[in-house]
């Protein structure tokens, strides 16, 4: 889509409807030690994005010049907010690739669907941006390398939002753990439960006005558009995303490679399905997601076992908390909290210490300004990679793909971290990768 003015946009735009420009915060000063701006693009403007913009434009780091999103609703909206903070209204468009050939961007802040996520990012850092992106870091391993090789090739900073590595009550209790305070540690369990049912499949509709249904779709195969995929629902369905292991799974399953100092596992058994959520069903009339309401992954490391859990029914309330870590060690029981912090069980019966969670006045509990701040400062200082470097990202990633891997195949799987790949087992190996659909190019760099 060409980029231009609000008027233009409003007028040959069809399905865009009425809006009001939210002046939902003043003006901001640049904190950055050069007291430059950045020219920043929004790649993917709905609610996770714009709250990543948000705390960019607060920051006073970025000149927001561009838009893009495959939703033009979503796009307008988004870009009456950016005018209402800024007092300028950015270029929109359609497809990533007119923008990056019709502006000069700096940063590129990526908040797409997990199966956009690696072209994008490459062509940005091509381009000469820095990225900040959403994790995971791709829909396959080889997606996620592709990024990071990109990423060094073209010496540009990539920030993943993987906001627990920077948070404080992370940071803290990470030095609890690293500095022995639960002991020796031999088995960590991770975890994300949720309530829900059985699922009722969605009928299909017609694809919006607004919506560029084949630009979505991309390099993932064509299905026929669904109110359950957009806007919002694309995480569990496995032609867009992997499911809760690779949503919640990313974040937990990174804080054990924080602690261990470790890259990777030897081994990793997943199993799960869907025997509450029903078969998944897609046919021309309609559909359900089609990912695991439940699965379990086992991952064995040098000198720990991890295991990962998520249920998307029956809830947790038979524990303190629905999310986290727990650090099982010779001196009692250690847990990584979200909302409820860190809390550390002796084993013996002692006195329980626990630290509260800090979120830097964010309602929602997330730790995004304080990585925002580390991205600008690597950028402006190259001496250091940043907190949740894309290597770091593709660890974490690869995780949770591999949980993925091993549930599609059935079995456990052997995983060479230093290759990475999966020898002695052709099929499951396959899945390192995958078809993309034409014109699209699986990345390669």
């Amino acid at each position: 889509m060409t980029a231009f003015n609000r008027r233009k946009f409003i007028q040959t735009s069809a399905g865009v409807t009425a809006l009001a420009s939210p002046l939902v915060a003043p003006w901001v000063k640049a904190q950055s030690k050069s007291g430059k701006k950045y020219k920043t693009a929004l790649i993917g403007s709905g609610w996770w994005g714009m709250n990543i913009l948000r705390v960019a434009i607060e920051d006073g780091s970025c000149d927001v010049v561009a838009l893009c999103d495959v939703d033009s609703d979503e796009l307008e909206v988004s870009a009456d907010e950016v005018d209402g903070l800024t007092g300028k209204f950015p270029n929109m468009y359609r497809d990533y690739r007119e923008m990056l050939e019709k502006e000069e961007i700096e940063i590129a802040i990526i908040s797409t669907p997990d199966h956009w996520h690696a072209l994008q990012s490459i062509a940005c850092v091509e381009a000469g941006a820095h990225v900040f992106v959403e994790k995971p870091t791709g829909h396959t391993i080889g997606e996620s390398r592709a990024m990071v090789e990109a990423a060094r090739a073209a010496n540009r900073v990539v920030q993943v939002g993987m906001h627990r590595r920077i948070g404080p009550h992370h940071v803290s209790g990470m030095k609890f753990l690293k500095e022995g305070g639960a002991g020796d540690i031999g088995m960590i369990r991770a975890f994300a439960h949720g309530g829900g049912g059985a699922e009722t499949p969605t009928p299909n509709s017609d694809v919006p006005k607004n919506l560029d249904w084949d630009l979505y779709c991309g390099p993932a195969p064509m299905r026929p558009f669904n109110k359950r995929i957009h806007p919002g629902g694309f995480r569990n369905f496995l032609d867009f995303a992997n499911g809760t292991l690779g949503d919640w799974g990313v974040h937990w399953l990174d804080q054990i490679l924080w602690w261990s100092d470790e890259k990777y596992p030897k081994s990793v058994y997943s199993t799960g399905g869907r025997p509450v959520k029903g078969p998944a069903i897609l046919n021309d009339q309609e559909q359900t997601t089609d990912a695991p309401d439940h699965q379990v992954a086992t991952y064995e490391f040098e000198n720990f076992t991890a295991v990962w859990e998520h249920r998307r029914f029956g809830g947790n309330e038979a524990e303190k908390s629905k999310v986290g870590c727990y650090f099982y060690g010779s001196k009692g029981t250690f847990h990584m909290g979200w909302r409820d912090g860190w809390t550390f069980y002796p084993a013996k019966g002692g006195q329980v210490i626990h630290e509260d969670p800090k979120f830097d006045h964010e309602k929602d509990g997330h730790n995004v300004p304080p990585l925002w701040r580390d991205f600008i400062e690597c950028i402006e200082d190259r001496s250091r990679r940043p907190v949740a470097d894309v290597e770091i990202g593709h660890q974490a990633t690869n995780l949770s793909l591999l949980g993925m891997i091993s549930y599609k195949v059935g079995r456990s799987i052997e995983w060479d971290g230093d290759k990475e790949t999966i020898p002695g087992d052709s099929e499951a190996a396959g899945l390192l990768t995958r078809d993309y659909r034409g014109p699209w190019e699986y990345p390669t760099v």
